[in-house]
């Protein structure tokens, strides 16, 4: 994927189609174009640039993870031994790759990676901590936080 363009290069056009795009990619172009005055094909020419890119980044359904029987969010703080570049490429290839969770960040402070998990059972969580944490030598430990309700969940970027 290109190298996402900087903020300067969007103008205030591209910024008002990404917000409409934001609350339902479904908006047909026509409807977008009537948002914010241009005209369709001028609105489909955006769109394409904005995906070639990397601005615009997938058009995916927002699935509810109740409704596919994976109701346990939880939120892992992950601390490693070594901090050696390859075996941080190494932890973020793992956890990359483990389709229960949602969301890796490799962050600052105490913990290296927070994790965005979501199972259908305590069980499946346990399991996935022996296979991601307890099987891996470079783990030093990692505390579990497990959501009691979902109060705001949301991929929207604030678009000024």
């Amino acid at each position: 994927m290109s190298p996402s363009p900087s903020p300067a290069t969007l103008d205030a056009f591209d910024r008002k189609i990404l917000a409409i795009l934001q609350k339902d990619n479904t908006t047909p172009q026509r409807e977008i174009g009537e948002a914010v005055n241009l005209s369709a094909p001028a609105v489909q020419r955006r769109i394409k640039r904005m995906t070639e890119n990397g601005v615009i980044r997938a058009n995916v359904a927002v699935v509810d993870p109740v409704a596919v029987g994976q109701p346990i969010t939880i939120f892992v703080e992950v601390e490693v031994i070594s901090e050696t570049a390859e075996q941080i490429e190494s932890a973020k290839r793992e956890f990359a790759a483990a389709p229960e969770i949602q969301q890796c960040y490799y962050v600052t402070g105490e913990a290296d990676f927070i994790l965005v998990i979501v199972v259908p059972t305590m069980g499946d969580y346990e399991a996935l901590t022996r296979r991601l944490f307890f099987g891996n030598n470079n783990v030093k430990r990692f505390r579990t936080f497990v959501a009691m309700d979902r109060v705001k969940v949301g991929i929207d970027v604030p678009i000024s």
